[in-house]
């Protein structure tokens, strides 16, 4: 089930997102057929949900919390502060995690990864850029923010290492683009699903 406040984010933001949408399928349909390349289906759902996810955490980052005032700066302070069975658990800790999953995997995908630590270089740095912007609009900066970023951030590369696996062992046996189109769908709801998951424990 998916959490009362974030239906009321998405009721609230989908003006903004359905725009951008429809701008970017219009330009994104008319480049191609100007290029004359073919149009893979599963490929732009896959960058049009990143673009909506960064939009998203635009959102989500730049959002004021007024209970959230005091910077941590040592390691593991917040995170074994809260009970695995309450709110604030689910709240800052896996709402942490789930907020670069999708990053990590958005960004493996398009960088083609074959090792991690360019992955997280990159995670460092937006999850860094993430706190110290919060720091600067009246939120905090807590470094165990960035640690569990990271973990998610790792999690959404395992996610891409095991899809492209599975893809690169069954692709194979696929005449063409349909079960690839259905199965990119499928996951792509699941990242909306996690997305929408982050926003009810985040806020």
């Amino acid at each position: 089930m998916i959490p009362k406040i974030a239906v009321d984010i998405i009721y609230e933001l989908w003006p903004m997102l359905i725009l951008f949408c429809i701008v970017l399928i219009t330009l994104r349909v008319c480049y191609l057929k100007n290029v004359q390349r073919p149009f893979i289906l599963y490929k732009e759902l896959i960058s049009l949900c990143f673009i909506i996810y960064i939009l998203l955490l635009f959102e989500l980052v730049t959002s004021t919390d007024f209970n959230s005032y005091n910077n941590n700066f040592i390691p593991f302070k917040e995170i074994f502060r809260y009970d695995l069975t309450s709110p604030l658990f689910y709240r800052n800790v896996l709402g942490n995690v789930l907020l670069l999953l999708p990053f990590g995997y958005f960004t493996s995908y398009y960088i083609k990864v074959n090792k991690y630590y360019i992955n997280f270089i990159i995670t460092l740095i937006i999850s860094f850029s993430i706190e110290f912007i919060q720091s600067n609009i009246g939120r905090s900066f807590d470094i165990d923010d960035i640690i569990l970023n990271m973990i998610g951030s790792y999690l959404g590369y395992l996610l891409y290492k095991i899809s492209s696996k599975l893809m690169v062992k069954y692709s194979v046996k696929i005449k063409n683009n349909i079960l690839i189109n259905i199965i990119s769908i499928i996951i792509i709801l699941v990242l909306i699903y996690i997305i929408l998951f982050i926003y009810g424990v985040r806020l």
